[in-house]
């Protein structure tokens, strides 16, 4: 059986990003990690000193786990939940109040196995406002779930969904169109 040569050899990050990931991995560990849960403003400090854009009011869980808080953009009074894998090889953007739930995987990198050596690439992913990711999804690389979406429970999300719809599934698909039924919901469109 003929194996193809590994001809890619190359880091698939620089030298300072991998040192930059040291240093956070000791502050994660150090002063994030185990930072009374209601701290949300120290740790928006602590993501912000390490290049992350975090809006007002976010609610960043000291159980989130990040890979690099450069690539972040977080919008105001969102909610990230403990348990949460932000792979934030690429950049990964979250809207206002958008909230993503307990062991959600949300992973912009993948490696391109069509070539010798499978070398990493990036895409972004967008998490428009007012979405809501349920617990333990996986968010592929590149997508964007629009604006009100819901995502159910364990859904693997393979494309983008459309804003105010409630999808869910394996691979995910948009359900029904979401619909607020309250009165105090005048700011949302």
């Amino acid at each position: 059986m003929h194996k193809p040569i590994d001809t890619y050899k190359e880091a698939s990050f620089s030298v300072a990003n991998r040192l930059m990931r040291v240093v956070w991995g000791v502050v994660y560990v150090l002063f994030f990690r185990y930072s009374p849960r209601p701290f949300h403003g120290y740790r928006a400090f602590i993501l912000r000193c390490f290049g992350a854009r975090v809006g007002k009011g976010a609610h960043v869980y000291p159980g989130v786990r990040i890979w690099a808080p450069w690539m972040l953009e977080l919008g105001d009074e969102c909610g990230i939940a403990n348990g949460v894998d932000l792979y934030s090889q690429g950049k990964i953007t979250v809207g206002y109040r958008a909230i993503i739930s307990q062991g959600t995987y949300v992973c912009t990198g993948t490696h391109d196995y069509t070539k010798t050596g499978h070398p990493l690439y990036t895409k972004p992913i967008v998490i428009g406002d007012r979405a809501w990711v349920a617990a333990d999804c996986f968010i592929h690389p590149g997508i964007t779930i629009g604006a009100g979406a819901v995502i159910g429970a364990r859904s693997v999300v393979t494309k983008d969904m459309p804003p105010w719809t409630v999808c869910a599934g394996h691979p995910c698909k948009p359900l029904k169109d979401r619909v607020i039924d309250d009165e105090q919901t005048t700011d949302i469109n």
